[in-house]
């Protein structure tokens, strides 16, 4: 019987090396592509490689169980039993490098099961980018594909050295699978999130992200029911208001819903300066809300909440899953059963995550989108822009019958990327094209004022979520966001700072209007007595957010582990009221 050969006796150890090699290059790949969020030293790099390693380790180990397994088989073929296998392996590493590589410019958060509901609605990724990015980044997910599959199989032997000779190897292999190591604490609080993102195995922390039904339980279910009762306070539905911005009781609303316009954007909120001047100029006009913010981080959970007035999961879009609708309260359902005929008009595709469905079962009578004009010509990759739809609407809204009310909402697209706008006021294209949208819709406003429309009607302005301009979510001004209520339905022009989120729209309006909100769990009428503990909660897929009086702090629901506090100190009883808002509407949802 002939002695094995190395590559037999130690193809174990050969290919857990690969992998760890494999591994360290796409982590320097993730690196150097997303260098423009954060640029680490050579040192950096090194140290964060380091601090990845026991979880590239665990999850090389989890890849080579299979061939472990095979190779204590006497003398079988191994390599064309394992081949596949590789080929299987190679897909899913390739696959989620290249994906968390290339989606963290955008979402700046690490590739999750959210990914798998965009994925299904894929022209929300393709109209955001050329055909040629897409065919690069595929280009490189074949090769590292190709490279992953071809270094597993050259260092498999063509038979097994059986049992006797690689039984220590598999138990090694077994015990490293199982290191205690999970997603993001490499890095302590203190270090940037980016350094903590770069150091996770991009395929590991996809994988464990599928685990989040009963994830998250923070506290014994009626501890935890008892203090969000009191954050979220059950109310009639007719409390007693503490402020009346309205001159009339039923107005004609026109709710303008502006593509990512967050804070950032706004020089009143502290944000770029000479960007949104046409709102610069609405402002004093009408009631500006100085705290308001935006629940989550997408068009698709912003719109839900607004339109059904609760709050976003962080991984559920609510909008694509149509089995929850029913359940949901509706805005325009609600005023609908009050004499408002409802529209809602966005120039592009409704298509995109369930987002048709979502709104012919919240009551709209009426979707307009660009497929509702024949004669109208896609302008840009998402549909018309900005400036066309306002000239569209005005003309419908000058239209319409006058002897009821209506609710109409205008969703906006030109802020968004590829940025590609026929406007050239700032040499940012970013900045330029929220500079667009902000003329577009001041010019809509402008339009509407000298209408007869103007003197009954009320708008109401805001962003459905902020985007990541230079920032990270590390910083909680991504979720602070413009809400003006502004049109000739207003009493008087003032500034608010009360604290409120999007979620809370829909009961402030119709306490205002005296329509009763009672069956709005998780909306609060924020100009009421009851609102006596005024705060916000928002999230993203890694993380959740409460900002009150004391304070902001930030929370890695992944990592478990703190982000942000101000003041630096931070207060333990904001975590823990947004880890039970989180808990209690996760077990509503997955009971």
């Amino acid at each position: 019987m002939k002695a094995p050969t190395r590559r037999q006796r130690l193809f174990l150890p050969f290919c857990l090396i690969a992998l760890l090699l494999l591994f360290g290059a796409g982590r320097l790949g993730f690196i150097l592509y997303n260098s423009s969020i954060e640029s680490l030293s050579t040192g950096q790099f090194l140290l964060t490689w380091l601090r990845g390693i026991p979880l590239d380790l665990r999850t090389a180990s989890l890849l080579l169980i299979v061939p472990a397994l095979c190779s204590l088989q006497t003398r079988i073929p191994l390599r064309p039993l394992l081949v596949p296998y590789y080929v299987i392996v190679g897909l899913c590493v390739s696959v989620t490098t290249v994906a968390d590589t290339v989606m963290y410019e955008f979402w700046k958060f690490k590739l999750s099961s959210v990914i798998i509901s965009y994925a299904l609605s894929p022209e929300g990724a393709t109209n955001s980018v050329p055909p040629s990015f897409i065919i690069i980044r595929f280009a490189a997910l074949a090769v590292y594909w190709l490279v992953v599959t071809l270094c597993l199989t050259a260092l498999t032997p063509r038979r097994s050295a059986g049992f006797r000779r690689l039984w220590l190897h598999c138990i090694v292999i077994v015990v490293l699978a199982l290191l205690p190591f999970k997603v993001g604490t490499a890095f302590s609080s203190r270090q940037s999130l980016f350094r903590n993102h770069a150091s996770v195995n991009p395929l590991f922390a996809f994988a464990v992200s599928f685990g989040e039904q009963g994830r998250y339980q923070y506290l014994p279910p009626a501890e935890c029911d008892s203090l969000v009762s009191n954050l979220y306070p059950a109310t009639d539905g007719e409390e007693e208001l503490t402020d009346t911005l309205l001159s009339v009781s039923r107005p004609n609303i026109l709710v303008i819903q502006m593509e990512s316009f967050g804070a950032r954007f706004v020089s009143e909120l502290g944000g770029e300066a000479d960007v949104a001047s046409g709102l610069s100029r609405l402002i004093p006009e009408g009631v500006f809300f100085t705290d308001y913010y935006s629940n989550s981080f997408r068009t698709d959970r912003g719109t839900v909440s607004l339109q059904s007035g609760i709050i976003s999961h962080p991984t559920l879009s609510l909008m694509r899953e149509a089995r929850y609708h029913s359940s949901l309260p509706s805005l325009p359902r609600r005023l609908s059963e009050n004499g408002y005929t409802t529209v809602y008009f966005y120039a592009g595709e409704m298509t995109n995550m369930g987002k048709h469905e979502y709104l012919t079962d919240m009551g709209y009578d009426s979707l307009y989108d660009i497929a509702r004009f024949s004669h109208m010509q896609r302008e840009c990759a998402w549909g018309m822009h900005d400036g066309t739809a306002c000239s569209r609407l005005l003309r419908l809204l000058r239209e319409k019958d006058t002897q009821s009310p209506w609710f109409v909402t205008f969703q906006t697209i030109s802020s968004h990327e590829p940025w590609e706008v026929p406007y050239d006021r700032l040499p940012d294209p970013v900045l330029n094209a929220f500079a667009y949208t902000d003329e577009c819709v001041a010019q809509l406003v402008d339009g509407l004022r000298a209408s007869p429309l103007w003197d009954n009607l009320l708008i109401i302005i805001l962003p459905d979520h902020g985007y990541l301009y230079r920032q990270t979510y590390e910083d909680p001004e991504f979720f602070h966001a413009p809400l003006l209520w502004t049109g000739g339905a207003i009493r008087e022009p003032r500034r608010l700072s009360v604290l409120m989120n999007q979620s809370d729209i829909a009961a402030t309006l119709l306490a205002q209007m005296g329509i009763p909100h009672a069956d709005f769990r998780w909306s609060r009428n924020v100009l009421s007595t009851a609102y006596t503990s005024p705060f916000v909660y928002c999230n993203f897929p890694e993380g959740i957010m409460l900002r009150d009086s004391t304070g902001v702090s930030l929370f890695d629901i992944a990592a478990e582990r703190p982000v942000t506090a101000i003041p630096q100190e931070g207060d333990p009883q904001r975590t823990l009221k947004a880890k039970c808002i989180l808990q209690t509407f996760h077990t509503l949802l997955f009971p």
